[in-house]
């Protein structure tokens, strides 16, 4: 472990050692070794998953050396996926690794129980027909999919799976866990031994933010029947109140309560998407149920009880403008309160595992405590078949991808690379790939394109004439720039799922290289 460590001390410090084992679990299997797999397994090699198995039944060519840079001129007539394999062990010789000389699309059909082995599936350059059967056999085998596709300037990623949950989903912008609305016994004993107007100028610009906020606004609820601040004014009225009492410009406490002064006016009680979470119907648990919504059904009887309509603490606290002892006391106040919520949540988890015939300990006390200190941040999503969206277009968002000027060139893509599916298989082809034939190329992908958007619901819609002779231009190519991109995107959202930290994507990712933008389409 210690030389793990080293090895992978830089993502460690992002997704920690529960994260890195989680990688060092997965299975991953790679469908079709081009240029977008091969980027994208290459990420997740050098991040240090447990193995991983390359299916391709094709051989190296010339074209393979522009752009795939893991295979060479002796890599040439050979088995790709034996060639990619090679290459990506020696970036590192702890992931195990296999490969199979076979068509994805020959696997899928005669030993569609192959894919059952494995955490998750990156299927890259397959065809609309192709993925949607691939979609039926990873959901009813419950195996994540993840979808990525490189053609020309253009590509997407999509993921499929029935739900997936995340506990630690670290969004960019959360206000910190104080409870200063609401303060329990021991915070608020501690906080009525500061004085606030002490004459003492060193203590005055060191007391916390957290004892002035509460301080502050226990003095503005005795001046108003026991309420805080609800209107703009009030709020405003509050924060002068903040500033009146700071002495002299270097006084940076005050100037952090003044910033911190909007989470006492936070609703209280949980966020409406923990509420929807803690509501759904899977919260009602069984023996079968995961052990997710075992802890979910603890979480809300914990609400409903020892939390008062809250969350557990979390009982981490911000750096602040304080003398040490004094962040110290506050800092030991937290963690007490978080280690008492903690108890409180582990033992309503082992009796509701006891209620549903469970193993008490089937749940580790280190997950427990993980998903308590992060119960405020909890996500769930759930994503549609490929079949659903392909069958059962949201007609209404659509049409509104239609009438926004940077998305209609993301939804037109979308369109465009399903047509150029629909394409090859009426003319066993890609459009553009012979010269001679482009302009006709460009009619023919045309009337594909406006038919599935009349498929779509999207009747009257038309594609743009340049993007249509654009995705002709492009003859299927797969650049190696596009590919690293899109590989890169895939991969990313590969380390998410499987350590199920970081929210990842929700709907069909698009890149438009041409643009140089992206768009996520909720399909």
């Amino acid at each position: 472990m210690a030389e793990n460590k080293s090895k992978y001390d830089r993502q460690l410090r992002i997704w920690g050692e529960q994260g890195q084992a989680a990688l060092e679990r997965a299975n991953i299997c790679l469908l079709n070794c081009g240029p977008t797999g091969s980027e994208a397994l290459k990420n997740l090699v050098l991040g240090g998953i447990g193995s991983f198995t390359v299916v391709d039944g094709s051989k190296v060519d010339v074209a393979d050396l522009g752009n795939n840079f893991l295979v060479d001129t002796e890599s040439i007539g050979q088995s790709k996926a034996k060639c990619v394999c090679a290459f990506l062990q020696e970036l590192n010789d702890a992931v195990g690794a296999k490969f199979v000389e076979e068509s994805p699309e020959a696997l899928l059909e005669t030993n569609p129980a192959f894919f059952s082995q494995f955490s998750l599936i990156i299927a890259t350059q397959l065809a609309e027909n192709v993925v949607l059967k691939l979609d039926r056999i990873c959901r009813q085998q419950n195996v994540i999919l993840v979808i990525a596709r490189s053609y020309g300037l253009t590509g997407l990623v999509r993921i499929s799976l029935k739900e997936h949950d995340v506990v630690e989903s670290k969004p960019e912008h959360s206000r910190e866990d104080l409870k200063l609305h609401k303060p329990w016994p021991e915070l608020k004993r501690s906080v009525d031994d500061f004085d606030i107007d002490t004459e003492d100028s060193v203590i005055h610009k060191n007391i916390p933010y957290v004892v002035l906020l509460i301080k502050l606004a226990e003095e503005w609820r005795n001046m108003h029947d026991g309420m805080l601040p609800s209107t703009k004014e009030e709020q405003n009225q509050f924060r002068d109140l903040v500033r009146s009492k700071r002495r002299s410009s270097d006084e940076e406490n005050y100037k952090e309560a003044w910033a911190a002064s909007v989470s006492l006016w936070d609703p209280p009680g949980i966020s409406s998407d923990l509420r929807n979470i803690i509501e759904d119907s899977s919260a009602d648990v069984n023996s079968n149920s995961s052990d997710f919504w075992v802890l979910v059904a603890a979480l809300k009887e914990f609400i409903a009880n020892e939390g008062e309509g809250e969350a557990p603490l979390e009982g981490s606290i911000p750096d602040m403008t304080s003398l040490t002892e004094y962040y110290i006391i506050l800092q030991k106040i937290y963690q007490e309160k978080a280690e008492a919520d903690f108890l409180s949540f582990e033992r309503r988890v082992r009796s509701i595992l006891k209620n549903i015939g469970r193993d008490l300990d089937s749940i580790p006390s280190a997950s427990i405590k993980s998903f308590c200190r992060n119960a405020r941040k909890l996500r769930v999503l759930r994503y549609r078949s490929l079949e659903d969206e392909f069958s059962s277009p949201l007609t209404a968002e659509l049409q509104r991808y239609l009438g926004d000027e940077d998305k209609s060139t993301a939804f037109s893509f979308y369109v465009l690379l399903r047509a150029v599916d629909h394409f090859a298989t009426s003319y066993n082809r890609y459009p553009g790939v012979f010269d001679e034939e482009l302009d006709e190329d460009v009619s023919r992908l045309k009337t594909i394109g406006v038919g599935l958007l009349n498929d779509m619901g999207c009747v009257g819609a038309n594609l743009s004439e340049d993007l249509i002779s654009e995705m002709c231009r492009f003859g299927a190519s797969e650049l190696h720039c596009v590919a690293a991109f899109v590989g890169g995107i895939a991969s990313q959202e590969v380390i998410k799922l499987i350590t199920k930290q970081f929210i990842p994507i929700s709907g069909t990712f698009i890149f438009n290289g041409i643009d140089h933008k992206s768009q996520q389409l909720a399909l």
